[in-house]
């Protein structure tokens, strides 16, 4: 048959093709959320850990250096799958941390509402199968489970978090850990569970049963790690003994000098300081080791993950669809950098629970956290943790691979924010990003595809203010600078003004060197709150304090109810025979 011909019964096959066809034409999408990890914590981003899988993602695509989150999970997933600012999602904080005067008021329901659409809904309509194997945290009623969210396959941990060797919580924010598959509440793990695995042999699973409806597919891993319980199989812990026992000092130096030989930070930007040698001086030796192996179970966590990543990517290759896969890694907000065993109640629940041998630390039936030191470690170059509006808290790694217009190895150093994920998603799939249903709240985010369009030039560079809120904490970015405000214990109160470009360490306030700037950006805030509905904060607001009182009243409350209504009745009732018995006089 001549060229000519075949191109025209190609041509017409494509424009008269049916819809399956079509459809594997579209890429597959990998969507990949780690938990708590900090921006320096993969070795593409600077880190001694060892993350060989997705440092080869990073080679094989694009690192943005400029990309935020929310502080805290629930709010940055929400975004993550809608691309709608987290109060007009429904998350404007999480459950566990809403104040009462703020529960039930709109915007701050604690779950996903009924005004926004997910990215797995929208591309189930186009033809893709959707899966979803990991963390949740969007709300457990039928609702807002994934089935009713667009995906096809699912099985979730639905808290904030959980242990991940075992079915109970880690906390006592909650008196048992929820978790289920398509939908319905599951009772049991396997014997040789371990979270991580779990969530890449449940992926796996879908992708290999439903292989042969000849659809792209869309499927989300939302890894536990490294959440806190710090948890990995032994094998990946011992990988790292012997390490760290230099202190956090020399692990910050050496990751601000590979962050700076990698050009993810301008090379005359100011950073924060990380620990001191002082500080690690002042321990004891014996303290000095519980340090070094609690991150070395830290990297072993990393490292476990980095090991499923590979799995999944084996399988993708063995199949023949990686060449034909999208994967998107980043990580929820930044790390935790404090320590629940300082808190006197959380104390003696964790002590009831766990054990923290120090030979054993990370495995099964311990728990720990990356603590005070090693939480800024992971945070480097940046002020601030997990929960705050510094740069600690909501700056981090963001690799998006396997996008052939995109040359492999690039650095993206335009600002990006998490509700940018669903746009760019929607791109990817070929989707239009701006049809959305009546009664349905609007994409805010902007595809990050854009900054490599050539044709159409970069247009996110010309984006308008970026508000955001969690628990008070609250910033504003625009242009090359930042607002920034952190309420008590993580901050003053006290607006500030930031250069990211000079500055990312967050060290210089120019409110006063900028004045017009500063109120400028004061007013797109309030006009940020406005638009969103963002509730100011009761006074003496902090998370610790709401945690036990949410925990009290709606978790621990209504499950024990009946045994305390019980008592107050035995008491009640023993109370009137007791004044029948001993009438008072006259």
């Amino acid at each position: 048959m001549p060229k000519t011909d075949l191109h025209i019964y190609l041509s017409l096959a494509l424009l008269l093709c049916v819809p399956t066809v079509c459809a594997q034409q579209q890429p597959n999408i990998v969507l990949i959320v780690a938990d708590d990890i900090g921006y320096s914590d993969f070795g593409a981003y600077g880190g001694e850990i060892d993350t060989p899988n997705i440092d080869n993602l990073a080679t094989e695509g694009v690192r943005f250096t400029n990309f935020r989150t929310a502080s805290s999970c629930a709010p940055t997933r929400a975004m993550l799958m809608t691309g709608v600012d987290s109060h007009l999602a429904g998350i404007g904080s999480m459950r566990e941390l809403v104040p009462l005067s703020h529960r039930w008021k709109p915007g701050y329901e604690g779950v996903l509402n009924n005004k926004v659409e997910t990215i797995a809904s929208k591309l189930k309509s186009a033809g893709y199968r959707t899966s979803v194997a990991g963390k949740w945290h969007l709300g457990t009623e039928t609702r807002n489970l994934p089935p009713a969210r667009g995906f096809d396959f699912s099985v979730i941990q639905a808290d904030s978090g959980s242990d991940n060797f075992e079915m109970r919580p880690y906390l006592p924010m909650k008196p048992e850990a929820y978790w289920y598959e398509n939908g319905k509440r599951i009772s049991s793990l396997p014997d040789d569970f371990y979270s991580s695995t779990f969530f890449v042999d449940k992926t796996i699973h879908f992708l290999e049963s439903s292989k042969t409806q000849g659809k792209p597919f869309f499927a989300y891993v939302a890894f536990q790690a490294n959440h806190t319980p710090i948890q990995a199989p032994a094998l990946f812990i011992d990988k790292y003994r012997g390490r760290y026992l230099q202190g956090w000092a020399d692990v910050h130096a050496a990751r601000i000098e590979k962050i700076r030989e990698l050009g993810l930070i301008p090379e005359r930007a100011i950073l924060a300081a990380g620990p001191t040698q002082d500080d690690w001086n002042t321990l004891s030796q014996e303290q000095q080791y519980f340090e070094a192996r609690r991150m070395q179970a830290y990297a072993g966590m990393a490292t476990a993950m980095d090991h499923e990543i590979g799995r999944l990517i084996a399988y993708l290759k063995d199949i023949k669809q990686y060449d034909n896969t999208v994967f998107v890694v980043l990580s929820d907000n930044g790390a935790v950098a404090n320590e629940p065993y300082e808190n006197k109640f959380g104390r003696r629940w964790l002590e009831e629970n766990y054990h923290r041998e120090v030979e054993t630390l990370g495995e099964k039936g311990s728990w720990v956290a990356a603590g005070r030191y090693w939480g800024q470690v992971a945070n480097t170059p940046f002020k601030g943790q997990k929960f705050s509006a510094s740069e600690g808290g909501v700056r981090v790694p963001l690799i998006i691979s396997g996008l052939p217009e995109i040359e492999s190895g690039a650095l993206s150093h335009e600002f990006a924010y998490v509700t940018d994920i669903t746009p760019t998603l929607l791109e990817v799939a070929g989707l239009s990003q701006t049809l959305t249903e009546e009664g349905r709240e609007a994409i805010s985010g902007l595809s990050l595809l854009t900054i490599f369009d050539t044709d159409s030039g970069p247009t996110i560079n010309s984006r308008e203010a970026v508000g955001y809120e969690f628990s008070g904490n609250a910033a504003l970015y625009l242009g090359e600078h930042k607002l920034v405000r952190n309420l008590p214990p993580l901050g003053d109160g006290q607006w500030r003004l930031f250069n990211m470009k000079n500055d990312p360490g967050e060290t210089t306030d120019l409110s006063k060197q900028m004045p017009k700037l500063y109120q400028n950006m004061l007013r797109e805030y309030r006009s940020y709150t406005e638009r969103t509905g963002v509730l100011p904060m009761p006074d003496n607001y902090t998370v610790s304090k709401q945690v036990a009182i949410n925990a009290a009243l709606f978790a621990y409350g209504p499950r024990y109810s009946p045994y305390i209504a019980g008592v107050i009745l035995a008491v009640a009732f023993l109370l009137r025979r007791v004044l029948r018995k001993n009438p008072k006089p006259g």
